[in-house]
């Protein structure tokens, strides 16, 4: 895999890519939904209602978390997860931005 260039694109492009990242794959966007659903959520959960592995679903915990879009705390062992909902409003207005932008560009 090569090296990634995203230092040459602005932080708003960078930040767009991340949460396309996180929405690109249908899991992580269970996931999310899920999470969303619940008070708090045990990862063990996920696996039983997402249906895939504890290591995969770990894999897109830390795509989401990366972004900056879940809250986690520990319980014991095992570490629950909620929406951060100022980071999902913040990318909200990132997107609606961009898509208004875009729109006004074109002919």
């Amino acid at each position: 895999m090569g090296a990634t260039k995203r230092f040459i694109y602005n932080q708003s492009i960078n930040e767009i890519a991340n949460i396309a990242k996180v929405f690109a794959h249908p899991a992580r966007v269970a996931i999310l939904k899920y999470i969303s659903e619940q008070e708090g959520c045990i990862n063990n959960d996920l696996v039983d209602e997402i249906g895939l592995s504890q290591a995969t679903i770990s894999q897109h915990l830390s795509v989401i978390g990366d972004a900056g879009l879940l809250k986690g705390r520990f319980e014991g062992k095992k570490k629950c997860y909620c929406i951060n909902i100022e980071r999902f409003e913040e990318f909200q207005i990132l997107l609606n931005s961009f898509f208004i932008k875009t729109k006004t560009n074109c002919c």
